[in-house]
């Protein structure tokens, strides 16, 4: 009698499972090292008050500070949503980024903490924050898209779970695109800024963190 071997069913790979409870729950990191050292008046900056709206007003040229000393710290006030550390770390960060040049390249390594602790809050406004500051920081000079591509495995996470989450912090999901708001549309924007300037490594680090993501630079 011959037997037939009864084929093996076939092995499928199943679906990722759906996030944790609570996975999108706001979390508190703590106080941050900005509000002690604007407290202390450690901190070169002061806010400088227009009828059109405040301004932050430096009591030194920003192309003479130490960045390694003060770009980390203002990028650790990024989580901030107190008054005034919020408008001075935001503001404070911008104006860093946009006269720092090559001094700016060196200092990646020590803003991962501050990156990652701002993203594990997992508040959209602060999300928003945070990605729309990687994207000016990645634009901000060469290399520094090269240089932040080692750090993927700590940053992107939170990437990964929001990155389809239509969570806007306007008035609603328009209002939301129009100001730059949307966590899930600013998450692949900032994704794509990591592919287009982290060279030829990147896609497949970006890819290895967040399975869903497809290359912008196909042809």
């Amino acid at each position: 009698m011959i037997r037939t071997r009864q084929a093996s069913p076939v092995k499928r790979t199943p679906p990722p499972p759906p996030p944790r409870a609570g996975a999108f729950k706001v979390r508190d990191e703590g106080a941050s090292e900005f509000a002690r050292f604007y407290e202390r008046g450690d901190l070169p900056i002061a806010i400088e008050h227009r009828g059109t709206g405040n301004k932050i007003q430096w009591k030194v040229e920003i192309e003479k500070l130490d960045y390694h000393h003060y770009l980390p710290v203002f990028f650790d006030g990024l989580r901030e949503k107190r008054e005034p550390y919020k408008f001075l770390a935001r503001e404070g960060v911008s104006n860093l980024l946009e006269h720092g040049g090559s001094k700016i390249l060196p200092c990646i390594p020590q803003l991962i903490i501050p990156i990652k602790k701002a993203l594990n809050t997992r508040d959209p406004e602060i999300l928003c924050t945070v990605l729309q500051v990687l994207q000016q920081l990645v634009l901000s000079g060469e290399m520094i898209g090269e240089a932040l591509v080692p750090y993927f495995r700590q940053i992107l996470p939170i990437f990964n779970l929001f990155k389809g989450k239509n969570t806007n912090t306007g008035d609603g999901i328009d209002y939301g695109q129009r100001k730059k708001t949307n966590v899930g549309d600013l998450v692949q924007e900032t994704l794509e800024l990591l592919e287009i300037h982290g060279g030829e490594d990147a896609f497949i680090n970006i890819k290895y963190m967040i399975p869903t993501y497809e290359s912008c630079m196909l042809v």
